[in-house]
């Protein structure tokens, strides 16, 4: 017969195991909500050296990282559609600009006010 030390111990194993078990289950990192791609550099880049930044460069960047986002499953962050047709304004390329704000208000509802504001003015 097992003393009931034994038993206290055993029962303190199986518990420890399942508190151990539990705890690498919770800790394990999760995947990103988004996928960021170039977007945090490039507007990092930005804030840090302002004018330095080239559209047509940002809008390749910024295509490139919808396009893998895509072909990946995963979302872009908000702004990023928005950013990029900021980008294709100041290209001068309105209509793209405004596909892309569209995108924006379609993907992220709370921005319909930001982005209806952006396309007034671009419409005028």
């Amino acid at each position: 017969m097992e003393s009931i030390a034994g038993k206290l111990i055993a029962a303190f194993l199986k518990r420890g195991v399942l508190v151990a078990f539990c705890l690498i289950i919770g800790c394990a990192t999760s995947q990103p909500l988004y996928y960021w791609g170039n977007y945090e550099e490039i507007i990092y880049q930005m804030y840090i050296k302002p004018g330095s930044a080239d559209p047509g460069a940002q809008v390749q960047k910024l295509k490139e990282d919808v396009n893998k986002a895509s072909s990946e499953g995963k979302h872009v962050p908000p702004g990023l559609h928005a950013h990029l047709g900021y980008m294709y304004f100041l290209q001068g390329n309105t209509h793209e600009a405004l596909l892309e704000f569209e995108a924006e208000k379609k993907l992220f509802p709370e921005s319909a006010k930001f982005v209806d504001g952006l396309t007034g003015r671009i419409k005028k």
